[in-house]
């Protein structure tokens, strides 16, 4: 029998269920009166902010929404989805939200598979939003978000309810409500669906605690920094930060879309200090034109995930002034989960080795029990030779509960005890991990396996290059071989045949492109490139 635990069980006192709510219970009563919230001319401290959220969560629990429900939102990045990742979550329900740039008939699959109960939808989307409720067969009360920044082609409303008059429905004094457990739900995010219709991952408090807990160490982030929110807030919950820099009484500033002029000019007006954004915005900074690029008068932290960033991108950021961390994570692990930790003695080496290594996606979070490479035919970890691929696999209190409504695709993506990233990958020798591809985009051309992003990074070092995809394009000898598709930096010039001879001179003989397409790279709302439809169009080449 163990002694330790004789007559000391868990209680009130002892216990209480982890949830990131509690970050914006604290601040409003340590820094009431810091500012939280910055958007174009509207501004709310840290007690404004706390107050809306009761009033929003008293408004939705007058109209029965409890523990369990849905309310589903569709915005850009404003204070209203914001202010939903805690509005929502206090009356016990959990936050959907919506990639803005879906089509309507994925996003009434949404809101139909997701049982929403509440749709909270910008008006800029009324055309999507309309289209989309008309797939679903219940009744779903909307309440319409009027952002006077918004580019409306039809004013009109959608629903019968705006967000500020619903609001204003909510008593200021609603007892707002904790999670009873932990491992309650708190947010509903749907993957991108390009293989059929998107999963729903469903997140659980603790998780989302810890994860902000985690983001605050891994980047060594401080009180009181300024944020400015380029990540969209419905991808993996903007990575948890509407929870973290709650808990950092951060100001944030808003941007309702990527225009990168006025990224320069927000960072300099508000002193930015930290921003995260996917690879195609840093390759946007990094290659706008000179004369949108303002000098900036303090070191910027920036953090990049999604597909692995060039290391020209990331050299070419440092000379403007942005310190570059790279991570890497998926939808089911609430966002990242490895980071490129910086080693002090690597600042010794050369600008081109420096961005080779933040280039690499790194070591495991401090909220990440375990990131391996294993071989998964065997479970073993692979070599750490910087050559070995194996495939990551993740061990966390930050992977999913599970695929909502899909108990086969739930069991499969963890079998034999690891959540299945599907991403193929290195370790070096000094334990980082570098990701090498997508499982279904890895390259097997003569029996050799060829890693799409080595040859994507290596053409993108050219310096009239601004992106590049690889896919695998069949051929009758070698069975499938790679085909680079280019997007060029605007106004630059190069040929296939200058970067055949360019090619030829960084990468062994097997691995060069045997076709070269310029071409405007598809990209989804994140950046990322849809390598699927340039594999449909490899096919017709």
């Amino acid at each position: 029998m163990n002694s330790f635990n004789l007559e000391m069980e868990k209680n009130k006192a002892n216990y209480v269920p982890l949830t990131p709510i509690s970050f914006l219970d604290r601040i409003k009563d340590v820094y009431p009166d810091y500012e939280a919230v910055v958007y174009k001319e509207r501004k709310y401290n840290w007690r404004q902010v706390y107050e809306r959220c009761v009033q929003f969560a008293s408004a939705l629990s007058k109209i029965g929404i409890s523990e369990g429900d849905t309310v589903s939102i569709m915005a850009a990045n404003t204070p209203e989805i914001f202010e939903a990742h805690y509005s929502i979550p206090m009356t016990g329900a959990v936050i959907n939200t919506i990639n803005t740039r879906l089509d309507a008939k994925t996003v009434g699959y949404i809101l139909d598979h997701s049982d929403a109960k509440v749709f909270i939808v910008d008006r800029q989307f009324r055309e999507v939003a309309i289209n989309a409720l008309d797939l679903v067969k219940r009744k779903i009360v909307i309440i319409d978000i009027d952002d006077k920044q918004a580019e409306l082609d039809n004013p009109k409303s959608i629903g019968d309810l705006e967000y500020e008059s619903f609001l204003e429905t909510g008593d200021k004094n609603f007892q707002w409500v904790k999670p009873k457990d932990e491992w309650q739900a708190i947010g509903l995010s749907y993957t991108s669906g390009t293989t059929g219709q998107p999963k729903g991952v469903v997140y659980h408090h603790r998780g989302s605690y810890l994860m902000s807990m985690g983001s605050v160490v891994a980047w060594n982030m401080p009180n009181k920094l300024t944020y400015l929110y380029t990540v969209p807030m419905f991808h993996c919950n903007g990575w948890g930060y509407p929870w973290t820099l709650a808990l950092l009484h951060a100001k944030i500033i808003f941007i309702r879309n990527i225009v990168v002029k006025e990224i320069f000019q927000l960072i300099n007006q508000h002193k930015v200090t930290h921003f995260g954004g996917a690879p195609i915005v840093l390759n946007m900074i990094a290659n706008a034109p000179e004369e949108e690029k303002i000098s900036i008068s303090n070191k910027v932290y920036a953090m990049t995930a999604g597909a692995p960033p060039p290391s020209s991108i990331l050299k070419n950021m440092q000379k403007l002034g942005f310190e570059v961390m790279h991570v890497y994570g998926l939808t089911e692990s609430y966002g990242h989960v490895v980071h490129c930790a910086w080693n002090e003695n690597w600042n010794r080496l050369d600008d081109e080795k420096q961005s080779e290594l933040r280039a690499y996606q790194g070591v495991k979070y401090p909220h990440t029990e375990e990131v391996e490479v294993l071989n998964p035919n065997n479970y073993l970890p692979v070599p750490k030779d910087g050559q070995s691929m194996g495939e990551i696999m993740i061990r966390s209190n930050t992977v999913m509960k599970g695929y909502y409504k899909n108990a086969e695709a739930t069991k499969d993506s963890m079998k034999n005890g690891w959540f299945h990233s599907g991403d193929l990958a290195v370790r070096h020798p000094n334990g980082y991990i570098q990701v090498k591809d997508r499982s279904k985009d890895i390259i097997i051309s003569g029996g050799e396996n060829i890693s799409s992003v080595e040859i994507e990074n290596t053409i993108t070092k050219h310096p009239a290059v601004s992106l590049a995809a690889v896919v695998a394009k069949a051929d009758e000898k070698w069975g499938e071989t790679p085909c680079a598709f280019i997007e060029l930096i605007e106004g630059q010039k190069v040929d296939e045949k200058e970067l055949n001879k360019f090619c030829r001179e960084h990468l062994a003989g097997f691995k060069m492109p045997k076709k070269f397409v310029f071409c405007t790279l598809p990209k989804t709302s994140t950046g990322k490139i849809q390598k699927y439809e340039l594999r449909e169009k490899a096919k017709k080449i």
